[in-house]
């Protein structure tokens, strides 16, 4: 069983930056592939980033592209997704999750945490 946790969501103002955090519990973090995806009111939930298990590929969504960046620590257990230049359209809860396979597709991530909102103001 693995239990992911998020961190650092917020309030922020369009052109600023966030920081999230997942943690993760168990020893087997550095054999999943992990990834970030998120829910605005009324939509469906997107993909936004992933990383695999050793951190030397990474996927983005367009909308994001060249503005986050995904990143993992495999020793404390820890992804994170920077955030820079946000903006409105980034408002939502994001998610990060945990799969066998490094994928953009929310059906192959068996393991979620709970969300943390990000708000951006304009």
């Amino acid at each position: 069983q693995v239990r992911l946790v998020e961190s650092g969501g917020g309030l922020v103002q369009a052109g600023g930056s966030l920081r999230l955090s997942c943690t993760t519990s168990g020893r087997t973090f550095n054999t999943y592939a992990m990834s970030w995806f998120r829910q605005a009111p009324g939509k469906e939930r997107e993909f936004v980033a992933a990383i695999s298990w050793s951190g030397g590929s990474t996927y983005y969504a367009d909308s994001v592209k060249g503005r986050f960046t995904i990143s993992r620590d495999n020793a404390k257990n820890t992804m994170y997704l920077q955030m820079n230049s946000l903006k409105p359209e980034d408002t939502a809860v994001y998610y990060c999750a945990a799969g066998a396979v490094t994928s953009t597709v929310r059906n192959e991530y068996g393991y979620w945490g709970q969300g943390t909102q990000v708000t951006v103001s304009s």
